[in-house]
């Protein structure tokens, strides 16, 4: 197999093919929405603390509720919870039309609505990751999750583009309309692919307290513990580079807007390069995942020296290639080197570490950036991530020294690579 074809093998199958089309226009629809939102949250209040409500508005539900929609999606069938979701999301991105076009000027309905699509993405998140599992065998789920990290990236940077193109002419109510068009394309490339070729994942029985056994499986795994905790320091304090990005153009490198917008476009373009990284490898290791979240890490503390805003680009590029490479290995082993059985529930975990990451890491760096600098910010996250990588280091390999059946879950994949 030819390296192109390796880094492309999860398009082989007709149903990922579908899936792949299907999630680029909803995620450039998605993005043009988020451009909408804040622009019209912006343009009633001016307000940045608005917009940042409604963040949380829709992050909040996931971590009260992931775990149940984990749960969900382990014991029913995935694609009528798949369709479900879309069909709400759509009928939210309606309500949303029928507000800016009708000119309502208090904010309570768009946060109502913000809220209803964070429940809607917690109860049906979970069963739509576990039903991209079902398209593509395990061998190509890695491949699969780093092609979606390419697509994610290509959408949002169409999306915001097309957003900024249209908004003059159709307003944030037209956004929101084309925003419910896109949810029709993931049911109509479910209604087109072929059921022969699903890879069907092992469902759980129905039972009382779901949601406590995924924890405690989560809790008693400790391999899992040891990457959803990395996992949480690396997101909180290495991953929220808007803030830092930000306050470094708006401070020491005296870019201005001009600058940030130039950061994150380089940001953008090294989460593709990254996703291309993740998908030419044939496998995603423990191992893989360590020595990223390392290199990132001394990446992001170097940053902080960085005497002008073209040498702070320059790091930008492989520290966001490098989040995405870790990102895309946390989900891969955490989803192969888990029973199929609970496979939602771990899935949910994850959304919760990545929901609470982002709670928690925009507001500490921003605390931190405001109180000793961003320059002293990046530094302290860089090396907090550098710190949190050799603890795990540490922990894995000693769980990696005991007996496979011993370590609570601990599988061949993850002992071989850390």
């Amino acid at each position: 197999m030819s390296p192109t074809s390796s880094t492309f093998r999860a398009l082989r199958h007709h149903n990922y093919r579908l899936w792949a089309g299907a999630d680029i226009v909803s995620v450039t629809g998605t993005w043009m929405q988020v451009l909408g939102v804040n622009w019209l949250i912006l343009t009633m209040t001016g307000s940045a603390t608005s917009v940042g409500l409604s963040l949380v508005m829709q992050a909040l539900p996931t971590l009260l509720l992931g775990m149940w929609g984990g749960a969900l999606a382990d014991r029913l069938p995935t694609r009528p919870v798949v369709v479900a979701a879309q069909l709400a999301q759509a009928a939210l991105a309606a309500v949303l039309a029928f507000i800016a076009f009708t000119g309502v000027d208090s904010l309570l309905p768009i946060y109502a609505v913000a809220l209803a699509g964070g429940v809607v993405s917690a109860l049906g998140g979970p069963a739509l990751g576990r039903f991209g599992a079902e398209v593509v065998p395990p061998a190509d789920l890695p491949n699969a999750m780093a092609l979606g990290s390419i697509l994610n990236s290509a959408g949002r940077i169409l999306g915001m583009s097309l957003a900024g193109v249209i908004l003059p002419f159709t307003g944030q109510g037209g956004l929101f309309l084309i925003n419910a068009a896109t949810f029709f394309a993931v049911i109509g490339a479910l209604a087109l692919m072929r059921r022969e070729e699903f890879h069907v994942l092992a469902v759980s029985e129905r039972q009382p307290g779901a949601v406590v056994a995924g924890l405690r499986y989560v809790l008693r795994t400790p391999w899992l513990l040891v990457v959803l905790a990395l996992s949480l320091v690396l997101g909180s304090l290495g991953r929220n580079y808007q803030v830092t990005m930000a306050a470094m153009s708006a401070g020491p490198l005296q870019g201005g807007a001009a600058g940030y917008g130039l950061l994150s476009t380089v940001f953008a373009v090294g989460t593709v390069v990254g996703g291309f990284l993740a998908a030419s490898r044939p496998h995603l290791t423990i191992r893989l995942l360590l020595i990223t979240a390392f290199l990132t890490g001394v990446a992001q503390a170097l940053s902080g020296l960085m005497p002008g805003l073209g040498a702070f680009a320059a790091l930008m590029l492989p520290i966001a290639a490098g989040a995405v490479v870790i990102d895309t290995t946390v989900s891969a082993r955490a989803q192969l080197d888990s029973p199929d059985e609970m496979r939602g529930r771990v899935i949910a975990a994850l959304g919760i570490v990545s929901a609470g990451a982002g709670a928690l890491g925009g507001p500490l760096l921003g605390w931190l950036s405001d109180t000793f600098g961003p320059r002293l910010s990046l530094e302290i996250g860089g090396v907090a991530c550098v710190a949190a990588t050799l603890v795990a280091a540490v922990a894995l390999a000693r769980l990696t020294g005991q007996s496979v059946r011993q370590a609570a879950g601990l599988r061949p994949s993850l002992e071989t690579a850390a």
